[in-house]
């Protein structure tokens, strides 16, 4: 029987991609492995690999081709021994199928270096939402006593039984915080919520001619999804602090002055500010681990390692590649890193597991000259700094004015899992670090 070859989801958030390249065409036989096209998502360029041997009987969606929902059928595999140009000709008989949306734990669970693979059409998926009467939610008996066991509340829970029915394996995945809805803030804000203005009406303010309409790519379109979730989900409050850099900006000198240079005559490292701010962040979230969580439903989730998201700009938009366990790399390596993975997220060659996740990130508009700004928070983490330039100013020492070199710096901490004591130890211990420099290799 022929296999369809669907539109793959390359992260939790991915509703859409776009064909980019097919590097086979219809009639070319295929190996497991093989690199057969090139998919674009909002954030990189993917390679789609083959995982059965066949032949490529018919290309549905042409390449170019943009905004192609997530399951959609992009072409149609023949097996082996299989007639192609039947194949081909049920491919063009067909009705398009429908989308469904691709669980996100299903993402999140394969490895990190997997590449998109071709998928057998699956069953209709269960609906998405629980089955309830009134103010009753249907469950399982055996479903309602684990949870109860669990002291787990049956409302985010998502049912996998029939018509959304919860049951027994549900409350077990619930335990690890997964199978949970996100909630819902449209009841809570009611009418408080006033609705967007329609295309039209926006157009219907300008003079015609006196515009032009950029349309938006993926890319936006997911930045404008999650933003919008996040400063509607997560209840942001701020803390911000001054740093005194002199002895930052001292040190970064000095080190790079003595890094030793290669057979081409360059240095084997070059530190920059944000790298010393990443190293600070990281140690610091060690030093307070009570802040180096991610909220879900059912629970924090409590890391054990630093992996700190550095907001990177792009034509159009920005991506977050991590710096993964940054509390334990030397400032050196952590530069080298930042570098790579900057050089290629600009290329959009970065792959999901190098800018998902994630426990805390930073953003850096201090070489534009800003003072100080707030960011919005990046879930599933429940932090993000704001770092400011840094700049000559006057301050009061022992009774005297004196010039100093100030960074202002702003936390954004959520507030369901990080009340302001608790930020305000966490940006402490990062003025502590920051403005201490040599406390970071101790």
């Amino acid at each position: 029987m022929p296999t369809n070859i669907l539109m793959p989801a390359l992260s939790p958030t991915m509703e859409k991609g776009n064909v980019a390249r097919w590097l086979k065409k219809e009639g070319d036989k295929i190996k497991s492995g093989d690199v057969i096209a090139e998919i674009e998502t909002d954030k990189a360029t993917m390679e789609y690999e083959a995982i059965e041997d066949g032949t490529l009987a018919k290309i549905v969606v042409p390449e170019g081709t943009q905004d192609v929902a997530v399951n959609s059928v992009i072409a149609v595999l023949a097996g082996e021994g299989e007639d192609v140009k039947a194949a081909a000709s049920a491919a063009k008989g067909a009705p398009p199928q429908k989308a469904t949306e691709k669980k996100a734990e299903t993402v999140a669970a394969a490895p990190p270096s997997a590449a998109p693979r071709p998928q057998k059409p699956s069953p209709p998926t269960v609906e998405a939402v629980p089955a309830t009467r009134g103010n009753r939610i249907f469950s399982s008996p055996l479903a309602r006593r684990l949870a109860k066991e669990a002291n787990i509340d049956l409302n985010p829970v998502q049912g996998s039984g029939p018509h959304g029915r919860i049951i027994a394996r549900d409350i077990e995945r619930a335990k690890s915080g997964k199978g949970l809805r996100a909630p819902s803030i449209a009841p809570a804000l009611g009418a408080a919520i006033a609705p967007a203005m329609s295309d039209a009406q926006v157009r219907a303010l300008f003079e015609d001619g006196s515009y032009e309409l950029i349309p938006h790519d993926n890319m936006r379109r997911t930045i404008a999804q999650r933003l919008t979730a996040s400063v509607q989900t997560i209840p942001h409050f701020y803390e911000t602090m001054d740093c005194d850099i002199g002895r930052l900006t001292a040190a970064r000198e000095e080190i790079n002055a003595a890094a030793p240079k290669g057979k081409d005559g360059k240095p084997a490292y070059k530190l920059s500010v944000n790298d010393f701010v990443i190293k600070a962040l990281a140690v610091a979230l060690q030093r307070v681990p009570d802040a180096n969580v991610s909220w879900t439903e059912s629970g924090l989730l409590k890391h054990k390692h630093s992996d700190i998201g550095v907001a990177v700009a792009l034509p159009g938009g920005l991506i977050t590649p991590i710096v993964r366990h940054a509390e334990t790399k030397s400032l050196s390596a952590i530069s080298n890193e930042m570098r790579d993975l900057a050089a290629r997220a600009r290329e959009r060659k970065l792959k999901p597991h190098e800018y998902q996740g994630g426990t805390s990130s930073v953003s850096n508009l201090g070489m534009y000259g800003i003072k100080d700004f707030t960011a919005v928070i990046n879930p599933p983490q429940s932090t993000i700094l704001a770092i400011g330039a840094g700049e000559e100013r006057a301050v009061v020492r022992n009774g005297q004015l004196a010039a100093a070199t100030i960074m202002s710096v702003t936390l954004s901490c959520d507030h369901r899992a990080i009340d302001g004591a608790l930020g305000a130890e966490l940006i402490r211990e990062f003025k502590t670090l920051i403005e201490n420099p040599v406390m970071m290799v101790v």
